[in-house]
């Protein structure tokens, strides 16, 4: 076995910075105490790896989970001044929906790969660049090796990479597989506020934290994200806390 050489301890000792879930870093906060006050660091680690799927196949989840990125993305959007990249290997990005969690147009460059494989090759190629404010990525397959070299180049560079894991299947479940990834995800709709006049009432997710390096997971409760991209605690009586029953158990999470 050859010895270590002395050239090669700082990009060892920048590994094991990284790695730690204890080494000073830069946040995205949610701006809700209920939410940032469980977060490792009060806040989104922003360069880093973070992964979200639907809690079931149904289309409004797969919504909820699309928006609760859209909303992070917006915020950071806005204060990096930078744009947004949005890599899928479909075509049904729907605008209007994303400006109503604050994301808006101008600030989305679509990229729309032939495959992952290229997906995952452009989301990396892209942090690695650092001209984006945040990319956001769907796919539904992505190996440990993938999560890694996405999570390192993440931290390099101080950008989040936002990766909406898509379901293969009904039974699958999309966040079932190892990954590197800083904080897992899944994100369900919830019935919204009964409200005394005829209307639409703000959405509810069900947000559930499956993971998160450092730190426990929970569930939540909240509104939907505004045309801010700010999600919000639910305003009822009873319900302040924001507090669901428990956490979904997965044993895969």
């Amino acid at each position: 076995m050859q010895p270590v050489s002395p050239s090669t301890l700082p990009s060892l000792e920048h590994l094991r910075t990284l790695a730690s879930p204890l080494a000073e870093f830069r946040t995205v906060p949610f701006g809700l105490e209920d939410l940032d006050g469980r977060l490792m660091g009060a806040g989104l680690r922003a360069g880093a790896l973070h992964e979200a799927a639907a809690l079931t196949c149904s289309l409004v989840d797969d919504a909820a989970a699309t928006l609760f990125f859209a909303g992070i993305a917006a915020r950071e959007a806005r204060s990096a001044a930078a744009p947004v990249l949005w890599i899928s290997c479909r075509n049904d990005l729907y605008a209007p929906g994303l400006e109503q969690a604050g994301l808006r147009a101008a600030d989305v460059i679509h990229a729309q790969p032939r495959d992952e494989a290229a997906l995952l090759a452009v989301a990396e190629d892209a942090v690695r660049d650092g001209t984006p404010a945040a990319v956001v990525a769907e796919a539904s397959k992505v190996s440990m090796v993938a999560t890694r070299r996405l999570q390192l180049a993440a931290a390099e560079a101080d950008i989040p990479v936002l990766l909406l894991r898509r379901h293969r299947g009904r039974n699958r479940d999309p966040l079932g597989e190892p990954s590197a990834a800083w904080t897992r995800w899944r994100i369900a709709s919830a019935p919204s506020e009964r409200l005394g006049v005829p209307g639409v009432g703000r959405r509810r997710w069900l947000v559930e934290l499956a993971r998160q390096r450092g730190g426990e997971g929970f569930s939540l409760i909240l509104e939907g994200c505004d045309e801010t991209g700010r999600l919000a605690v639910p305003a009822v009586p009873g319900h302040r806390t924001a507090e669901t029953a428990g956490l979904v158990r997965r044993s895969a999470a």
